[in-house]
């Protein structure tokens, strides 16, 4: 490498004709730099490697706000799955957008006697808008014990891959399994039958006298229980999680005052923590991880260990520890009096319908209470809002907070969001306090 003329060393008597340097100083120095300048390289391009965009991830940069919601960001569509194939049928749930290549997938079985049209139907279009193709399958007996819920899931997959009608949609390298009671036993025993799936969620899985072991599993493993439940009690899922390898990630979540049958009815709680979880080590999407390690939100939840920072295996790993200095405080404008301000920015949007965000921030003093309110166009309307209330009065639209995001110290902020129905548009919306 040659150095530029004007990095040449001066002598000090400020003649500008530098000295000739020995040739074995120049070697050295050489060799020195070569090194310094390889290992600098070296450093940039992991880090660059690890921030480059992964091939798996979907979807805009996920919020508390969007992974609370009941919808993700992709349109869905269902269809029948006749029975044959090794199960019973069933139903399968899918993102029709096919511009962004294949998507990861999971297979749920349902409880002992359970069916899962009418006991965990409604996770198939909220795990699809979130961007992974569901199958919800029928066992070939409803007594069916967990050792055949674990064949029957397995075959669901092969039949997913191989002859569906959807196939061309899954990565068959992108595959979990998911169940509930015995359903949650036959999924971690499909586990251990499969190593190379994904992910195994077992929702109060199993029950006493089963006895599952493990400790020989390959395969990232979250357990989900109810605080109250008295089927599948507590310390037999703390039994089961005891077991789990400490060189496989993992983790356990209890559900404050939820039962055994909290698993078969919209549980927005479960879904809070479950999509993160898939997101992580079925789309290999480490931006999620922030609300599993630690808990983001712990509202509703008695109970959490988890193995952070619960990297997929061969997934991107962080990127090199760089220390940035002190953060400056955020200022208040000092032009502006409001008690706070509010932002809008649209999440994305799709054919009759988009998902919107707004940012409240508190001006120069803190606030105890905000009121956002802005007018919707023609045809718009709001169906759902999160980390706030909606009321509607003719085409205006007003979220008050709610009780745990009111209060903002001064320049802080919090955000809420919502879908709505028609075309995306950008409002000017106004903050008021209280």
């Amino acid at each position: 490498m040659t150095l530029p003329a004007d990095a040449l060393p001066t002598s000090g008597t400020g003649d500008r004709t530098p000295p000739v340097p020995r040739p074995g100083i120049v070697k050295w120095l050489a060799a020195g730099l070569a090194v310094i300048l390889g290992l600098a390289m070296s450093i940039t391009t992991q880090y660059e490697a690890a921030a480059a965009d992964n091939p798996y991830q979907r979807g805009p940069d996920p919020t508390l706000a969007s992974v609370a919601a009941t919808r993700g960001p992709f349109a869905t569509a269902q269809a029948t799955v006749p029975a044959g194939n090794g199960f019973n049928g069933g139903y399968v749930y899918y993102p029709t957008d096919t511009s962004l290549g294949t998507w990861g997938a999971v297979a749920i079985v349902p409880g002992y006697s359970a069916l899962f049209a009418d006991e965990e139907a409604w996770m198939g279009p909220w795990l699809a808008s979130f961007g992974f193709v569901v199958l919800g399958i029928e066992t070939n007996s409803r007594t069916d014990g967990a050792d055949a819920r674990a064949t029957q899931l397995l075959a669901a997959l092969d039949y997913l891959t191989q002859s569906s009608p959807v196939r061309h949609r899954v990565d068959a390298n992108r595959l979990g399994v998911m169940g509930h009671s015995a359903g949650g036993a036959g999924t971690l025993m499909a586990a251990l039958r499969r190593p190379s799936l994904k992910s195994a969620v077992g929702l109060a899985p199993g029950a006493p006298g089963n006895s599952l072991n493990m400790s020989t599993t390959q395969v990232p493993t979250m357990l989900i229980s109810g605080q109250n439940d008295g089927t599948v009690t507590p310390s037999y899922v703390q039994g089961i999680y005891n077991t789990l390898p400490a060189t496989v990630e993992h983790a356990w979540a209890e559900l404050a005052g939820n039962d055994h049958l909290s698993f078969t009815r919209p549980n927005p709680t479960e879904m809070r923590i479950l999509i993160p979880w898939l997101k992580i080590f079925l789309d290999n999407d480490t931006r999620y991880t922030q609300f599993l390690c630690p808990l983001a939100d712990s509202t509703g939840v008695s109970r959490y260990s988890a193995t952070c920072p619960l990297v997929p295996p061969g997934g991107p790993t962080a990127p090199p520890t760089i220390t940035p200095p002190p953060p400056t405080p955020p200022t208040p404008s000092p032009t502006s009096g409001a008690a706070c301000t509010a932002t809008y920015r649209t999440v994305n949007s799709w054919s009759g319908g988009f998902q919107g965000e707004v940012t409240v921030t508190a001006g120069r003093a803190a606030i105890n209470g905000w009121t956002v309110r802005w007018d919707l166009s023609n045809g718009q309307s709001i169906s759902q809002v999160w980390n706030g209330t909606l009321s509607t009065s003719g085409s205006t639209a007003t979220v008050r907070n709610v009780s745990y995001n009111g209060s903002l110290a001064p320049a802080t902020s919090t955000s809420f969001g919502f879908l709505g129905t028609g075309a995306p548009t950008i409002p000017r919306p106004t903050c008021t306090s209280p």
